[in-house]
């Protein structure tokens, strides 16, 4: 291994080079795109979580869980119910979230999360009410009532407490049943339309060449940087035809990009990247200021004498030696890195130079600090 991969490899924590190949992978259509209309839709309920072991929302600072179980009460025929005789707290309003998976059926389970909407301290040991789940249009798709799991645990006695992960927060799995359906027939389109997940001009022509290629004739097309649509001719086969669509494997493009993390120091560097013919130097000076307290005594038998504190300071400045290195232009990422790596540089000088290579308009790539 040479010299500078090696010092590459030494610096693994703190700086981190993803290396691309300068040929993209071949990926199936499934794993970048996605056909229009098959889809999941957000369901949101609210509901009530019962038999807490007093870790449930204090009813004076939620007066929305009180609210709700005096309504569910009376709906059970308990009610003439004031406010007075209700102390419990064993109860907690709980928000209810899932995900409807596209083409569910009546019948079929969904998991659902349950998350505290007021100031109970745990979930743990608690049972979800029915609680209908409605869609962005107010309709109600399911329903989800049973026993939570929750993965945190909260502990506390009287001057100390103990939490673990997040204990007001559960899943139910298989905790919703569907009951409607999202009207959408795969027999009712004329034609099948892709969406990219990242739009680009190339991969959309690439993916419809692929798929005119496994077809035959000009059955796909790309409409814009996003949308691929493909014609239909026998609605009999729709599925067949999207397991062979997806399945086709095509080499998407990307743009030329920089990421860096300047918390953490970490850097990606794509395969386009390119850069002008330039001279990096890169050099400063460290100062090292070391403190130490002494103590300085009288002599024995000494009169007037006290004992004082005598700080000892040492300065010490190391200059670093400059450093001029010759990145050749239009280079490949691997001499890229190999220029950089041959000034001895640790993260945060990295992320420096690359951020004055961007502002001297000699590094051609989208620069992106996160």
């Amino acid at each position: 291994m040479r010299p500078t991969m090696q010092r590459l490899a030494m610096g693994f924590s703190a700086l981190f080079l993803l290396l691309a190949g300068a040929v993209a992978a071949e990926v199936r259509i499934k794993d970048i795109a996605i056909f229009e209309g098959v889809r999941e839709n957000q369901l949101v309920g609210y509901g009530l979580v019962v038999g807490l072991n007093g870790t449930g929302d204090r009813l004076r600072n939620s007066p929305f869980t009180e609210k709700s179980i005096k309504g569910m009460l009376e709906r059970l025929g308990v009610g003439n119910l004031n406010e007075d005789e209700l102390k419990t707290a064993n109860t907690a309003a709980v928000m209810v979230t899932a995900m409807l998976p596209p083409f569910a059926r009546r019948g079929s389970t969904i998991d659902v999360v349950v998350s505290s909407l007021g100031d109970a301290g745990s979930l743990r040991g608690g049972t979800l009410v029915v609680t209908p789940m409605t869609g962005a249009d107010g309709e109600v798709y399911a329903v989800a009532q049973g026993p939570i799991a929750v993965a945190g645990y909260a502990a506390q006695g009287i001057n100390a407490s103990v939490v673990e992960g997040v204990p007001t927060v559960a899943r139910i799995e298989n905790g919703a049943t569907v009951e409607n359906e999202i009207p959408f027939r795969l027999s009712e389109l004329s034609s099948l339309r892709i969406a990219l997940r990242n739009p680009d001009f190339t991969t959309a022509v690439r993916v419809a060449d692929a798929i005119n290629d496994r077809l035959g004739g000009r059955r796909a097309a790309a409409l814009d940087p996003t949308t691929v649509e493909i014609d239909i001719f026998d609605k009999a086969n729709i599925p067949q035809l999207m397991s062979e669509i997806e399945n086709l494997t095509v080499q998407p493009d990307t743009t030329a990009k920089v990421v860096i993390d300047a918390r953490s120091g970490t850097i990606v560097i794509g395969a386009n990247v390119r850069i002008d013919q330039i001279a990096v130097s890169q050099g400063g000076l460290t100062v090292i200021v070391k403190e130490e307290v002494k103590v300085s005594q009288p002599e024995p038998i000494s009169v007037g004498g006290t004992t004082v504190v005598v700080p000892d300071t040492t300065v010490v400045v190391n200059e670093k030696e400059t450093k001029f290195t010759i990145l050749e232009g239009d280079v490949s990422l691997q001499k890229l890195v190999d220029g950089l790596n041959a000034i001895g540089l640790g993260a945060t000088e990295t992320i420096s130079i690359l951020q004055a290579i961007k502002a001297a308009g000699a590094l051609h790539a989208d620069l992106e600090i996160i």
